[in-house]
This record gives C-alpha cells, structure tokens and sequence, in this order.
C-alpha cells in the first residue's frame, strides 16, 4: 500500500463530501484502492495561473481540470467582477478549442456565470482564441474565457481569462482573481444555470473578425502578385480552419491548399505527434503537399490558433521551417518597412519583444527610429504595453515561440492575421524577384546575423516539478563564470529583479514584473537564458549568439560557424 501523506489526504477527503457528484466520489474511493500514486498526483497542489493562465492534465482532483477547479476559478472571478463593476451589467464571452471536453467545460463555465447574474455569450462551436479576444471589445464584454491548452497533448485542456481591454489578465487584476479565488471554497460554486442570461453567438462575431483581420494584414499588392503565389496550410486539426482560409480568400489568394487529412478539428490530433508547429514534424503532411504543388510558403498554425509554423524555399529551393524568431523578424521589419514608405514613423511607435526572444529586434526598430519595448514571457505583457502607453502607436510585436500580434485590434498572439501577413511578404518578395529566404539573408547583412536556439527539458510529476526548482535554485547559487570559454559579464535575475554586472560587481534594478528567469550575457554576445514553465514540469534553455555577416555569398559558411558555435554551448551545459 502506498503511503498518502496527510495533507493530500485531506484535499481527497474534502472530495468526498456532497459538495462533489457521486461519479467524482466514486473514482475517488476506486483510485485510493487502484492506483495510490496516481490520486497523489491528481491532488499535491491546486493548479495555478501562469503566465497563460490555468492548463493542465483533464481528469479528477485539485491538479485537474475538471468542472470543479474550472467552476471555483470561475466563481471567484464572478465575485472579483461583480465587486469591480458594482453598479453594471456585466458581459462576459467564451469561446473554446477542438479539445476534448471543451464544449462541456465551457458551458460549465457559462452556467457559473449566469448563476451569478452574469450575462453571457457563448459560442456555439469552436473558434480560434484570437476571435475571442477580438469579441471582448467587439461586445463591450467586461472579461473573456477560452477554453483551450494551446499546443499541449491531448489530455491537457486550460482556462484563459481576458479582461475588459481584449488582453489577458494582468497586474493588478490578475492577483486579485487569483485570491478571490482562494478566498472560496468549492462549495460556494455555483453550478446551477440560468439559462436566460446565456447567449449563443453562431457566425455573428466571424464576419467582422475576419474583415478587421484582412484589413490589418493585407498590403496594397497586385493581384497579379496574389495569384503568383501558391499557399499550402494546415490547421493541425484545429480552429484555425474556421477563419483562416476565409481570411486568405477575402484577401484575394485563390491558390491556397489545404492538407484535407489535417482538416477536421479533433482533439486527439490523430495524423501528429504533436500539434505544435514550432516542431517539423507537425508540418510534415504540409511539406509532403508542398512538394506536390511547387508550393513558395507552407503555413501551420497550432490548435487554438494563435501561434504558426512558417516554412519557405531556401537558396536551394527546399523547404525550411523558420524558428520563431526569424518569423518575427520578417514581419517586424516588414510592418516597419510600410510605416516608413507610407510616412508614418513620427517617432512615437514601437515594437515588443519578450526577454527570452533574439535581441535582433532592438537592432531592426534603432534603424527605423522606434522604440523596441521588451517584456517578459507571454504575450499579455505586449498587450498591457498598448494599455500603459496609450500616446503611442503599436506597429506590431512577437515572441520566439512562433506568435506575433499586428496592431492592436486583437491583444494576443494571432495566427490568423499573421498567417495573411506571412503570405502577403512571400507574394511581395516573389513580386520583386526574391523570396521570404533571400529577403531574410539581406537583413542579417544589414543588421547582424542572430541565430537562436531552444532546447527544452519535461519532467514528470511531482518529483519533476522538484527537480526544475532544485536546478533554478543551483543556477543562482552557484553561476556560470563561463559559457564556451566565453567570460559572463552579467546576469539578469529576474526573481530577485536584479542585474548584476560581473566585471565590477555593480547591481542594477530590474524595471518589469518579477518572473522565475535568468540570463546569462558573455564577452563573445553570447546569451543565455533558463526559464522554468509555469504550467508544466518542464524547463526551457534559449541561447542566443551572434555575428556580422559581410555579404549574402558569406551566408552558408557564417550560418554554419554560428550553428557550431551554439551547439558547443549547449554541450558546455549539458543539454546536448
């Protein structure tokens, strides 16, 4: 018999009273029985907020999701609103993902609200999670769900919350839900519905999404260079297929194919490891299709659409996948390029960035003359910017983990507007007699040449979650004095907020909200950053190296010394 420690014991107890339905009770007392270990899984902690809200794995317990932690999230928010906007209708919106359960989950979630006097719009299928942001200001709604966990397996599913400006929560809102949240307990939910208070929106919200979409990624091409243009796209068995092939057909791209396996929406994801188009893999029914047509630009997006894989021709015509950052920076300068032809850089726009992202991006807005703004990980840090600084205009911004966000109409990563974006360079650069690939090149001449890699360490369970913490804990203890034979000149610690110069020893403070990162800067511009999830036991490790890159002959050769370079980093730390 496996032993349950007592405060695990008493979560599982509290789960066996009237609050819960006899089906949840009953799994409980069959998994005490059965399967020990895996109860003190499902109940060791309450899942928490991150950086992209609640996610995790579906099933019973506190470390669940489940009708039960999605309720309580939900009442606690009910209660912070209600307390905020006393004197107000308020609105909320909720959309959800492909994933099994979200349906069920989201109505859960609707009937929570509308039994606390809430009005409520719910979509009655899926849509992509860019769409629902777009619906809260589009509604007036005064917050917004969606019901999705982004790019993770199967089993997991997750809780997004937006607030009043389109973005998702952010300081102070989103500690005061958190508490509200914790000042409850589960048998405060209420579960029962009222029904009238529940709207259904079916295509009444699409046709202003998709026009605002065409508007803010279209450019004033040709529709000669349109037509020139062969597309093919796959939305991974997600949302996307509900929006993105009408923007493109809005826009005036006729020669989009679609992989047809990949097609249906289905949360088991059946044709991928993983639908994530940050892997080749999940694009490898794309690029098979690609083939077959001649295609110049493959696209991916991930299951609730908000981030997308690119893969163009290279200087020998084969398909590549870009890394997020190099997607990024396309599109940045790109947007920055039609700004500055068409007069409106007056010196009061911006960029953003994330701190884990190429550092190439403040490179590219000094040469324009704006402002790159950098922030920490997740994409409501870039929104909150559009809301703290409201005399300047938002050109648009990204991150390295293949999401970027156009203006302001929509304040989240889009793969919907992006993906309209990324065809419109391609049709550009064919137009001119180049192609996305060669156009990229030209950049790295002009501004350096960045390359960037990730590798990414998954544990398992709670000793996982430990073993994450444990290497957190040694990497301030015990720094880095040198990566690659490269001296480290200064480390940012953004837990303890704190830059420290390692030549004269001298400490800086460090102006953005406190997040569990550390960055390592060498001699050689090296950099290095270790950044723990925190939504899943599973630690990331992005290193950045740099060089200049004399002409666009040079490139194979400078590519390949910045690929050893980088990988002789990673063996110096033991990640490969």
């Amino acid at each position: 018999m496996i032993y349950i420690e007592p405060k695990i014991l008493n979560r599982i107890n509290t789960w066996l009273t009237p609050t819960f339905d006899e089906e949840t009770q009953q799994f409980i007392k069959d998994s005490i029985a059965n399967n020990p270990k895996d109860i003190q899984e499902s109940f060791y902690k309450d899942l928490e907020f991150g950086t992209g809200g609640m996610r995790g794995i579906m099933g019973i317990g506190t470390n669940r999701i489940n009708k039960y932690t999605l309720g309580k999230s939900t009442q606690g928010l009910s209660n912070y609103l209600k307390a905020s906007f006393p004197d107000e209708t308020i609105k909320t919106v909720i959309a959800y993902d492909c994933r099994h359960n979200s349906k069920t989950l989201a109505k859960v979630v609707a009937d929570v609200f509308s039994a606390n006097g809430i009005e409520v719009y719910l979509f009655e299928d899926l849509r992509p999670t860019p769409e629902l942001s777009f619906a809260v200001k589009h509604l007036n709604c005064h917050c917004g769900i969606v019901l999705t966990a982004s790019h993770n397996p199967p089993e997991y599913n997750g809780y997004k919350v937006y607030w009043q400006d389109g973005g998702q929560l952010v300081p102070p809102h989103d500690g005061a839900v958190i508490k509200a949240i914790n000042d409850i307990d589960y048998a405060d939910i209420k579960l029962d519905s009222n029904e009238s208070l529940i709207n259904y929106i079916s295509t009444d919200i699409d046709n202003a999404f998709v026009d605002a979409s065409v508007e803010n990624g279209s450019l004033n091409l040709t529709q000669e260079a349109k037509d020139n243009l062969t597309v093919v796209f796959t939305s991974l068995h997600g949302t996307s297929i509900t929006a993105v092939p009408e923007t493109l057909k809005r826009a005036g791209y006729k020669n989009v194919h679609i992989v047809k396996e990949q097609e249906a929406p289905d949360g088991g994801f059946p044709t991928v490891e993983s639908p994530n188009p940050e892997e080749p893999a999940a694009l490898k029914m794309a690029l098979e299709l690609a083939e077959e047509v001649n295609a110049d630009i493959v696209i991916g997006t991930d299951p609730d659409c908000d981030r997308l894989g690119v893969a163009v021709r290279n200087l020998n015509n084969e398909l590549v996948l870009l890394n997020g950052n190099q997607t990024m920076v396309m599109m940045t300068d790109f947007l920055l390029k039609q700004w500055k032809a068409q007069d409106k850089i007056k010196g009061k726009e911006f960029i953003a960035t994330t701190i884990v992202s190429t550092p190439m991006l403040s490179t590219i807005a000094k040469s324009y003359g704006v402002e790159n703004k950098i922030v920490l990980t997740g994409f409501k840090w870039i929104a909150k910017l559009i809301k703290d600084f409201p005399e300047l205009n938002f050109i648009g911004g990204g991150e390295e983990s293949f999401g970027y966000m156009v203006g302001d109409f929509v304040r989240d990563k889009d793969a919907v507007t992006s993906t309209l974006l990324a065809v419109e360079i391609a049709a550009h650069a064919k137009a001119n007699g180049s192609s996305v690939y060669e156009e990229l090149i030209k950049l790295y001449a002009e501004h350096g040449f960045f390359k960037e890699k990730l590798v990414s360490l998954t544990k398992k369970g709670i000793e996982g979650a430990e073993e994450i913490k444990q290497m957190m804990v040694d990497a301030r203890e015990n720094p880095l004095k040198e990566v690659n034979e490269s001296k480290v000149i200064k480390i940012e610690d953004y837990q303890l907020s704190v830059c420290k110069n390692m030549v004269t020893g001298q400490k800086t403070d460090i102006k953005i909200p406190k997040s569990n990162v550390l960055i390592y800067y060498t001699e050689d511009g090296t950099q290095v950053a270790l950044r723990p999830s925190g939504t899943e036991p599973k630690i990331k490790f992005y290193v950045s190296a740099n060089t200049t890159l004399d002409s666009v002959s040079d490139f194979k050769n400078v590519e390949k010394a910045l690929d050893s370079k980088i990988d002789a980093v990673l063996k110096d730390m033991n990640l490969i």
